[in-house]
C-alpha cells in the first residue's frame, strides 16, 4: 500500500509550492506539484494602457523581472510592427545576460546548495588545516553578523548524507556568503542601463530609454570581468565538487524527454540569429516552434475556464483540482523548458550552434555524456555552460555599443492589434501574448517556464515534467525525502511566476 509523503511547504524556492508523493517500497509511485495561490496578473492588465504592461508584468517575479519585462515589450513590438535599434538590442542582451548570472548564482548557492552542504559538520570541524579553520571562523562570523544561524536556511535539516569532504564543505559555505555580493554585482550590471534593479525603469517597447556613454561601457566591462572571475575560480569548482560527492545524481531526475525553447539573445536585427536557438523536440523528433500548437489544459487546475488558450477564470473550489498552476501542452505533450531544453534543442537542430560547442567542450572536460544531462546534476552543470557562453558574448556586445546612437525607436499605439513576445528566461521558455482593442488591453496571456515544468496532470491524466522526474525515484528514508527535494530544486521552480 502506498504511503503518502508531503513536502509542504517546499522551501528555498521562489513562491509557494507543495510536493505530494505516494511512495511504495521506497519508490515514488505518484507525484503532484501543488501551486498554492492565485495572483491574477492577466486580469490586472485588462482595460489598461498597453504601456503599463512592461512595468506591471515585471512584477510577476523579483528574480527574473528582466525576462518578464522584455517578453512584454517584445509582445508590444510585435503588435506595433516595431524594430528596435542595434543599441537597444545589445543593451537588452547585456541586461538579460547579467540577470541569468544573478539567477544561476542564486539558484545554486542560496536555493540548492543547502541540500548538499553539511553545515553542522563544518561548525564541528576540529582539524588542523589552518586555512580551513580560518574559513570556518570567517563563516561563523558571517552567520553571527547576518543572524543566520541556527535559523533558516541552515536549520531545520534532513537527517541524511551530506558532503563528507571538509574542504569542499567549507569552500561551498564560504561562497554562500560571497555569492550574495556577486548577486548584487550582477544587479548593478543590469542597473547601468535599466536605472534600477529589480524591475527595470528603462524597459519600453522600442528598446531602452537609457543612452549609451563611454562611462557606462567602461562600467559594463569592469563588472563583467568580475562576474567571470567568480564563475571561473569558484562557481564551476563548487558545482563539480558536489557532483564528485554525489555521482548517483547524474542518473536521478529524468524528465518527460520532450523539450521546448523559444530562443533568446538576438544577434541581428529582427530578433534573429539567436545565441539560444528556438525549437521543439518531441520523442526525438525536431521541429520549428509553432505557438498555435500550445494549449493550456485545466482538468486538475483550479480554473472554471475551458482548456484552450488565454482564458483565466479562477475557481478555488473546483472538484478534483489540486493546483493553481495550469497544464501547458505542445501538440498535447508535456514539455520540459529551461537550461536542459536549450541544450537538447541545440543538439537536435540542424547546424552546429554555439551552445552545442560549449557543451561538448565542457562534457569532455568532466567525462560526461549529453544523455547524462537529463538529470539532477545535469541541470546544475548546464547553468555553468550557459554562463560561460553568455559572458563571452556579453563582452562582444559591450564592445559593439555606439555612444550617441539611439537605443529606442518611436512608435504609436494602434487602435487594435495582437502580438506575441517569446524569449528564454533563465528558467526556460517564456511567452507573453497581448490583444489590443480601442487602444486598450483587451486580453493578456502569459505562459511562463515553471507553468510548463511544474504543471499538474493534464486532461489525459499525463503528469507534468517535474512530476515525471520524481516518479520512480528511490527514497531511502520516507521521513527525510531529500532525493525528491534535490530533484525538484534542480529545476529552479518559481511558483510566483507559475501562478501569475
Amino acid at each position: 500500500m502506498a504511503q503518502k509523503v508531503s513536502i509542504d511547504p517546499f522551501t528555498r524556492i521562489e513562491g509557494h509550492l507543495a510536493i505530494n508523493l505516494e511512495v511504495e517500497g521506497n519508490y515514488i509511485s505518484d507525484a503532484k506539484c501543488v501551486g498554492e495561490m492565485f495572483r491574477g496578473f492577466e486580469q490586472i492588465m485588462r482595460g489598461r494602457s498597453p504601456l503599463d504592461a512592461q512595468q506591471i508584468m515585471q512584477r510577476i517575479c523579483g528574480v527574473c523581472p528582466v525576462s518578464q519585462g522584455q517578453a512584454s515589450s517584445l509582445a508590444q513590438e510585435d503588435a506595433y510592427g516595431l524594430e528596435i535599434p542595434d543599441n537597444g538590442r545589445l543593451i537588452r542582451n547585456i541586461m538579460l545576460g547579467a540577470n541569468y548570472f544573478h539567477n544561476n548564482v542564486t539558484h545554486f548557492y542560496h536555493l540548492s546548495a543547502m541540500d548538499f552542504i553539511d553545515v553542522k559538520g563544518i561548525l564541528a570541524y576540529q582539524g588542523k588545516d589552518r586555512m580551513l579553520l580560518d574559513i570556518k571562523s570567517w563563516v561563523q562570523q558571517e552567520m553571527r553578523s547576518k543572524k543566520l544561524f541556527p535559523a533558516a536556511p541552515f536549520l531545520p535539516r534532513y537527517e541524511t548524507r551530506y558532503i563528507q569532504n571538509a574542504e569542499v564543505n567549507i569552500s561551498a559555505l564560504k561562497n554562500y556568503f560571497v555569492a550574495m555580493d556577486i548577486r548584487a554585482l550582477a544587479h548593478q550590471l543590469v542597473a547601468i542601463f535599466s536605472g534600477k534593479m529589480p524591475h527595470m525603469a528603462s524597459n519600453v517597447p522600442g528598446g531602452v530609454t537609457e543612452q549609451v556613454t563611454t562611462k557606462k561601457i567602461a562600467l559594463c566591462r569592469t563588472k563583467t570581468r568580475q562576474l567571470r572571475e567568480f564563475l571561473e575560480t569558484e562557481y564551476i569548482h563548487d558545482v563539480l565538487a558536489v557532483a564528485n560527492e554525489f555521482p548517483e545524481y547524474w542518473q536521478l531526475g529524468k524528465s518527460c524527454g520532450n523539450y521546448l525553447s523559444y530562443g533568446s539573445f538576438a544577434q541581428a536585427k529582427g530578433n534573429t540569429n539567436k545565441v539560444f536557438e528556438p525549437g521543439v523536440l518531441i520523442n526525438g523528433t525536431f521541429s520549428e516552434v509553432d505557438t498555435a500548437s500550445i494549449t493550456e489544459q485545466v482538468k486538475y487546475s483550479k480554473y472554471s475556464s475551458d482548456s484552450g488558450r488565454g482564458k483565466t477564470n479562477p475557481e478555488p473550489n473546483k472538484s478534483g483540482a489540486y493546483s493553481w498552476i495550469k497544464a501547458p501542452r505542445y501538440n498535447g505533450e508535456p514539455m520540459e523548458v529551461g537550461p536542459l531544453s536549450r541544450v537538447m534543442v541545440a543538439y537536435a537542430r540542424p547546424g552546429d550552434s554555439l551552445l552545442k560547442q560549449y557543451t561538448d567542450q565542457f562534457l569532455r572536460q568532466i567525462g560526461r555524456t549529453v544523455e547524462e544531462l537529463d538529470s539532477c546534476l545535469g541541470r546544475h552543470a548546464i547553468r555553468i555552460i550557459e554562463l560561460q557562453l553568455l559572458l563571452d558574448r556579453m563582452e562582444e556586445w559591450i564592445e559593439k555599443l555606439e555612444p550617441g546612437q539611439p537605443a529606442c525607436a518611436d512608435f504609436t499605439i494602434p487602435a487594435s492589434g495582437k502580438g506575441a513576445g517569446l524569449t528564454e528566461a533563465p528558467r526556460g521558455a517564456l511567452g507573453h501574448w497581448i490583444s489590443i482593442e480601442n487602444s486598450k488591453v483587451s486580453n493578456y496571456d502569459c505562459i511562463v517556464p515553471t507553468t510548463w515544468n511544474c504543471s499538474p496532470k493534464d486532461d489525459k491524466e499525463v503528469s507534468g515534467p517535474v512530476e515525471q522526474a520524481l516518479i520512480g525515484t528511490y527514497v531511502q528514508d520516507k521521513d527525510n525525502p531529500i532525493e525528491a527535494a534535490r530533484i525538484v530544486r534542480a529545476f529552479d521552480p518559481c511558483l510566483a511566476c507559475a501562478v501569475h
